[in-house]
């Protein structure tokens, strides 16, 4: 059963008390390298959705590009980094997959996760190598062991997750594009679900058959024999939003909380008083129905001085948040359009931990993790 999120829940949040990020008061931590910026991270988790301890190792994986003085370069040249975290600081250990041959140009966001032998890393395939700069998107996978330092080895080479798409999906093909607008199938989250042991693959998607611009989705496969199937959405935003990014699944209490990050650029006409922020809803199963959490969806959300601050945030088991710092210092003003001055006040690096705390249908910010 998909479930709509509607423009009546997101119309709530102008009455309602909007949870507030504190404000990052750096761009900490200077022990990543400084000649690179990061994004969109997550970490490697065990099967039940928590942060793994692999020999004593907390390893998370990051996109990552060589810093070129213009922040939205670093899409079209983005590789996936592992980086690991000690003590609270976050240490680059390299790019995770060795150089294939492949038919893609780059790697957006996914998820990875360890059964204690091996760990299977699933992202999403973007552009492709023949002609450079597109937007097109397919959901993949490599598998690797854990070698004797704790670290993944041997990966295989990717090979596709999904490879019929399903009526309820468009297909995200399109090689020009503007940010926020093009259409979505990426980011693969795995979800286990403790109730049978079933796999899947929580994703961003766009829904098809609809006259709206704005059709974002949560799409989602289930593993089979055959290899991964795909099922009706779990959610949608038709005439809602555009895309509703980092899609994953966390579950807590007997509850299923389907999670999101979305931008307030790509809500639709109307809607763009909901601000940038991670957005839910939650189901007493897995195929729904959906609730919005705190009645509107909304969950978390920078504070009103610094509404680009933070971004692409991703919630594990124990309800921990990560996200990378975005823009900071706009004083309410957009973001430059001169990459320069841009630049300046990109952060590029991971934002602090926070943590969450749900009760139910509400969802408020805990505390966070890193000063």
């Amino acid at each position: 059963m998909t479930t709509a999120w509607t423009a009546d829940c997101v119309r709530k949040i102008k009455s309602s008390r909007i949870p507030r990020i504190p404000i990052i008061k750096d761009n900490c931590p200077g022990t990543l390298d400084a000649r690179r910026v990061y994004w969109d991270m997550w970490p490697i988790q065990d099967q039940d959705g928590r942060v793994a301890s692999i020999q004593g190792r907390e390893l998370w994986m990051a996109l990552s590009a060589p810093d070129r003085g213009d922040p939205s370069l670093r899409h079209f040249e983005a590789k996936i980094r592992l980086i690991e975290r000690r003590s609270g600081n976050w240490f680059d250990l390299g790019d995770v997959l060795p150089e294939f041959t492949v038919d893609y140009e780059r790697e957006w966001a996914g998820s990875a996760v360890t059964d204690g032998e091996g760990v299977s890393l699933y992202f999403t395939a973007a552009g492709t190598n023949q002609r450079p700069g597109g937007y097109q998107q397919r959901l993949v996978e490599s598998h690797a062991i854990i070698g004797p330092n704790g670290l993944p080895d041997a990966w295989i080479e990717p090979r596709a997750s999904i490879s019929e798409l399903a009526p309820e999906y468009m297909l995200a093909d399109a090689h020009e594009g503007e940010a926020g607008k093009i259409k979505a199938f990426r980011d693969p989250a795995y979800f286990r679900d403790p109730a049978d042991g079933q796999e899947y693959l929580i994703f961003t998607a766009s829904l098809s058959g609809t006259e709206s611009d704005y059709n974002g989705a949560v799409g989602i496969a289930r593993q089979t024999d055959d290899g991964w199937e795909l099922l009706p959405p779990l959610i949608h935003a038709d005439g809602v939003n555009n895309e509703l990014e980092r899609a994953h699944v966390v579950f807590h209490q007997g509850c299923y909380y389907a999670l999101w990050a979305t931008q307030r650029s790509t809500f639709a006409p109307g809607l763009s008083h909901a601000p940038n922020g991670l957005y839910g809803m939650v189901s007493d199963s897995l195929m729904g129905d959906y609730r919005p959490l705190n009645g509107s969806g909304l969950v978390l959300a920078n504070p009103d001085e610094e509404p680009l601050q933070s971004y692409s945030w991703f919630v594990t088991r124990e309800l921990l948040v990560s996200s990378f710092v975005d823009f900071r210092g706009l004083k309410g003003e957009p973001v430059p359009t001169d990459p320069v001055e841009a630049n300046k006040l990109f952060g590029g690096v991971p934002a602090p931990l926070l943590k969450l705390t749900i009760d139910g249908d509400c969802c408020e910010l805990a505390e966070s993790v890193e000063a």
